[in-house]
Parts: C-alpha cells; sequence; structure tokens
C-alpha cells in the first residue's frame, strides 16, 4: 500500500475541524503524543498530557477548545478521541479483498453468495449460506448451514457460526468467536442433568463488533439478540436467550446468564458478571469485577459484590481498609469503659 501524505487542511476536513496555524503542513502518519514527530499527528484528550505534547513537538495535534498549544500546529474538533479515529482509519484504511470463492474452499448445496464477496481458501460454508455484497469469510472459519451474512460483513480466520446464526450489514466477527453453540440448560432427573434441546439461534444486528474467544450461546426457543452497534471484547460469554441493547459494550472476560435483557447504551466492564433473568436499564454502568444479582434501573452505575450503588461500594473498600485500627481503637474503648485502662499489645 502507497504511504499516505495528507496536508493538515485535509485532514481537518476529513474530521470536521478547524486548521490553527500552518493548514499546508504534510502530515505523513498517526502517533501517540511521546512518540510523534515533525510528519506526525497526535491527539490531546485529556489536559494532563499537555506538558508532554508541548515537550514532543508533533507535525500537529488534535485538540478540543479551549486548549491552549502556543507553537504547534493544531485542529480544533469537539471530540479529540473520535477524531484521531477517523485519522487512523484514513492513513490506515480496510484492506480490500478480491472478490470470488476461492478454489479450496468449501461450500454447500444451495449457498447465495454475492459475486462481489470474498470466501478465502480453507474457508467452509454449509448448505443454504447468503453471504452478502462485499462481504468476506476468511480461512478456517466454519458457516453452518442455513446462516445469512449481510454486506460489508467479516468472520475472521477459525471463527465459527452454527447453523440458522444471521449476521447483519458491517458485522465483524473476530478470531475464534464462537456464535450459537449450545446454551447451558439442563434439566434434573434425580441422578443426573438431562439435556434441554436448545432449538433458537443468535441474531446479530447491523455495526456490530464480536472479540476474538468471544462465545454467544443460541436461544433455547427463539433468539439470543445482540443488538445495533454492540461492541464485544475478547474472551465474552453471553448465554442462551440474553438480549442485548443497541450501542451497549461487553468488555473482556464479562459474562451475562441466560435470559438477561441489557438495554440501550448499558456498558459492562472486565470480569464483571449478571444474573440470569433479570434486566439492566438503557445507560446502566457496570464497574469492574462487579456481580450484578438484581435488576438495575436506567442510568445505575454499580461495582462490588452483590453490586451496590458505585460511590457507596468506594466508600465501603475505603472503610475495609480501616478496619483493623478501627478495631484497635474499638478495643481500648472497651478496655477503658471497663476500667482496665489502655494496653498494648491487644489482638487483632
Amino acid at each position: 500500500m502507497a504511504p499516505v501524505s495528507l496536508s493538515l487542511k485535509e485532514i481537518a476536513a476529513a474530521v470536521g475541524g478547524r486548521v490553527e496555524g500552518n493548514g499546508n503542513a504534510r502530515i505523513e502518519g498517526v502517533a501517540p503524543i511521546e512518540l510523534a514527530g515533525p510528519g506526525q499527528i497526535t491527539f490531546l484528550a485529556n489536559p494532563k498530557y499537555l506538558r508532554r505534547a508541548l515537550d514532543a513537538k508533533p507535525g500537529a495535534i488534535l485538540a478540543a477548545p479551549g486548549v491552549d498549544l502556543p507553537g504547534v500546529n493544531v485542529v480544533r474538533v469537539a471530540d479529540p478521541y473520535l477524531a484521531m479515529a477517523r485519522v487512523l482509519a484514513v492513513f490506515h484504511p480496510a484492506r480490500v479483498t478480491a472478490p470470488g470463492v476461492r478454489p479450496s474452499a468449501t461450500v454447500g448445496a444451495g449457498c447465495s453468495i454475492d459475486p462481489s464477496a470474498a470466501v478465502l481458501d480453507g474457508a467452509r460454508l454449509g448448505e443454504r449460506v447468503v453471504v452478502g455484497a462485499r462481504s468476506v469469510v476468511h480461512p478456517g472459519a466454519a458457516i453452518g448451514d442455513d446462516c445469512e451474512l449481510g454486506a460489508d460483513t467479516v468472520v475472521h480466520a477459525n471463527a465459527t457460526l452454527y447453523p440458522r446464526t444471521k449476521l447483519g450489514d458491517r458485522v465483524v466477527i473476530h478470531s475464534g468467536a464462537v456464535l450459537g453453540s449450545d446454551g447451558f440448560g439442563f434439566a434434573h432427573d434425580g441422578t443426573l442433568p438431562v439435556k434441554i434441546p436448545q432449538v433458537g439461534n443468535v441474531i446479530v444486528e447491523d455495526d456490530v463488533e464480536i472479540g476474538a474467544n468471544a462465545t454467544i450461546d443460541r436461544a433455547t426457543f427463539g433468539s439470543t439478540l445482540v443488538g445495533r452497534g454492540v461492541k464485544i471484547d475478547n474472551l465474552v460469554q453471553v448465554a442462551h436467550n440474553v438480549v442485548i441493547g443497541a450501542g451497549s459494550i461487553l468488555v473482556a472476560q464479562s459474562g451475562i446468564s441466560g435470559s438477561t435483557k441489557l438495554g440501550k447504551g448499558v456498558v459492562v466492564a472486565g470480569q464483571s458478571g449478571a444474573v440470569g433473568h433479570i434486566t439492566i436499564g438503557d445507560g446502566a454502568k457496570v464497574g469492574a469485577k462487579t456481580a450484578v444479582t438484581r435488576n438495575l434501573p436506567a442510568g445505575a452505575f454499580v461495582m462490588g459484590h452483590p453490586a451496590i450503588e458505585a460511590g457507596a461500594w468506594k466508600r465501603s473498600v475505603a472503610v475495609f481498609a480501616r478496619l483493623p485500627e478501627i478495631l484497635r481503637r474499638l478495643r481500648r474503648l472497651e478496655r477503658a469503659g471497663s476500667g482496665d485502662g489502655d494496653s498494648e499489645g491487644e489482638g487483632e
């Protein structure tokens, strides 16, 4: 791929920003603040890095209004972090894969593959699979019978879609992810667990990204649903019949138990989990390593095990760290009240 070189004016136009300084300055790459050189652009999203940004002397800085950056070319934008994402996309555009079904791909009977799509060597499609325009199925990916892939969707190497999984447009499935495996459902006959057949499927709406080795179980009945624009990190578990509302984010090693419903814009931080059959309201935030055991209202921010309001959890942790000291003081008070006086070496 040929190197990209853009003027600062062109970059500003691409991100909807305004140039302060030399709009004709050439920018040939993107770098973090501490590494950015004269021909590179960086961004300043947090004022605490202001000194570092000035010391680095980059070619230009994406910055919000009101941040004083003397002697540096600046592109003023409302959200420098978002603007940086767009600039990165300009300098590092997605690779375009040549269309067509490669010779060593396996394609079952009755498949419908758009002429602009690509099915690469070693990929396997079951029967009656639909692959939309410009979509790409990478080597080693396994797409089960009756699956559907929308337009501009990418299934990376060694990902697996069980039968009847449906992906919308502009979906990205990373390597090792498994969509549509059996939900964990068992009855008990008094001696052993008895498997409950999982006869539903998984539906993934448009603009979703699912990380490497994430797993999403198909529904017992109906569909496990991942809403539009959801972003799921690596190593996340989503159980059967879960519904994830549009724009939600599930961070690495989090897990959602069966039949739980997440509203729109929910954030579940790393290594957190939710029990089954509860509802987490729109815009709720679940802090890292939190166990959600009850319904959460819209806009809630919880932490801890079990989950409580985040501020209360932080205060509780602060008190917990002081418990040995509080215990010593309490024992002194007890001794003083009993007339024994203060003594050294009391037990913990």
